[in-house]
């Protein structure tokens, strides 16, 4: 199942106090990126980031989710009408978050 384009601008809506962030299509999916590095997706129309040790330090509760079969598991942002929240996590994981290839 694909993710909707409604989902991708309502989680957009809630980072947007953050420069920098962008995302590109990806075979029906969403892959989100924080100032040129991958932060996580929107996959089934769920928004899924890295669990960097920031990410699991916040959320050390979050359900562990595969954005898609044989990928690596990623953890499942529940609190996402809290803009506030996510655009903490996403400032958070940054630094621990490899470098643009």
């Amino acid at each position: 199942m694909a993710s909707t384009k409604d989902y991708l601008e309502f989680v957009l809506d809630k980072l947007s106090p953050l420069p920098g962030i962008t995302y590109r299509p990806m075979m029906g999916e969403f892959i989100i990126y924080y100032k040129g590095k991958i932060v996580g997706g929107i996959y089934d129309d769920r928004f899924l980031v890295k669990p960097t040790k920031s990410a699991l330090k916040l959320m050390p509760d979050a359900p562990r989710e595969l954005p898609y079969e044989g990928a690596k598991e990623m953890l499942l942002v529940e609190d996402i009408d809290n803009g506030e929240f996510v655009c903490g996590l996403i400032k958070a994981m940054y630094e621990e978050l490899p470098a643009k290839k």
